[in-house]
Formats: C-alpha cells, sequence, structure tokens
C-alpha cells in the first residue's frame, strides 16, 4: 500500500491522499471499536473476530496509504529554507512524542474499555481530518514561493 501511495501521490495529490488515509484510519478505529463493543453483549464470536480483522487491515492499509509518509513530504515543502531544520527537528519531536503517548496509553486505556479505546482514537482521527481538511495546503506542483504567498 506505500508503494501505491507513491505511485498516487504526484498523480492525485498530497491533500486528497492525506484526506483518504485519514478517513480509512478514522473507519478502522470506528469498525474495530464496534467488534469489541459487541464483544460485550456476547455477539457471534465469528462476527466480532472478522470485524476485528477487517477494522485492523482497513487502518493498516489506509495508514500505509498516506498518513504514514506523507506529512513527512508536506513539512518539507511547506517550510522555508531558513527555518526548514528547526521546523523538520519540531516535526520530528512531536512526531515522536506522540507516538510515545500512543504506546503508553494504550494499555491503560484498553484495561479500560476496549470499544472505546478505538472509539477515542477513531474521534482523534475524525479531528485529524477536519484539520487537514481545513489547514493542510496542496502542495502539488506548486514551487516554494507559491506555498509561502498564500499562506
Amino acid at each position: 500500500m506505500a508503494t501505491l501511495g507513491v505511485l498516487f501521490i504526484d498523480k492525485s495529490g498530497r491533500r486528497p491522499l492525506l484526506l483518504i488515509s485519514a478517513s480509512g484510519t478514522c473507519l478502522g478505529c470506528v469498525i474495530t471499536g464496534l467488534s469489541f463493543f459487541l464483544q460485550d453483549f456476547h455477539a457471534s464470536k465469528d462476527l466480532t473476530a472478522t470485524l476485528v480483522i477487517i477494522g485492523v487491515l482497513v487502518f493498516m492499509l489506509s495508514f500505509d496509504v498516506g498518513m504514514g509518509g506523507i506529512p513527512w513530504i508536506i513539512f518539507s515543502e511547506i517550510f522555508p529554507i531558513n527555518i526548514k531544520g528547526s521546523g523538520g527537528s519540531l516535526v520530528n519531536l512531536m512526531n515522536w512524542a506522540s507516538s510515545w503517548v500512543v504506546s503508553y496509553t494504550f494499555t491503560f486505556l484498553f484495561e479500560w474499555n476496549s470499544a472505546g479505546t478505538f472509539f477515542i482514537f477513531a474521534f482523534i482521527g475524525g479531528v485529524g481530518i477536519l484539520f487537514i481538511g481545513k489547514l493542510v495546503p496542496e502542495t502539488k506542483g506548486r514551487t516554494l514561493e507559491e506555498l509561502q504567498t498564500c499562506q
């Protein structure tokens, strides 16, 4: 899927691919949360197991298409030359700090409420979709000067 993302990035653009990827990761979390929610009601074990697999696969494939790599491309395209090093360092710090927070809190959240954990992550994914839709510029085919004038 990451290879498909690389092939489509210049055809479809960074922003649309990010929106598709973020929507897919959000959907994957909703499906996984729904499977744990149904499991709490002792629904069909085959159905809940199938939903978990589908949810995790949808999340992973969607993440690989865009959210995994495109943010690294966009940040390198939108920062001016004079702050590219500092900006890139800050983006990298925030990425790793966010990854640590998710990794650290997942177990606690999952013990609290397995379905709720994935619904919380789906909500955060929904906020990400809104963020991308409102604030992330399309950088496909634009020069650094063009990007700087519209910000």
